[in-house]
């Protein structure tokens, strides 16, 4: 395997410390990968949201392309219109139990 040297701060440091007189790991090296697992795991999550938000802005324009938006006088109107859907979704569900 692969070395290499690392300068931790005194925090960092203190860190490893705890977490191997905790128990959780049997040295350095384990806490060390483990971080570099949590940090893996965080730029495929940041990587999946980017690619979902592209998809979403795609879909946005394909609907402006289209002529699918509505255009709103000010904002009082389009917060008017904001409530009205969530008067509707949350009136939905009470309509199909009835």
């Amino acid at each position: 395997m692969p070395t290499r040297n690392v300068v931790l701060t005194d925090r960092h440091e203190a860190l490893i410390g705890r977490l191997l007189e905790s128990g959780q790991y049997q040295n350095a090296s384990e806490i060390l990968r483990d971080g570099l697992r949590l940090l893996e795991a965080r730029e495929a999550e940041e990587a999946a949201k980017l690619v979902a938000l592209r998809e979403a802005v795609q879909v946005g324009l394909d609907d402006i392309a289209r002529g699918a938006f509505r255009e709103f006088a000010d904002f009082d109107e389009f917060g008017d219109f904001l409530r009205s859907l969530v008067e509707e979704a949350i009136a939905a569900p009470e309509q199909g139990c009835g």
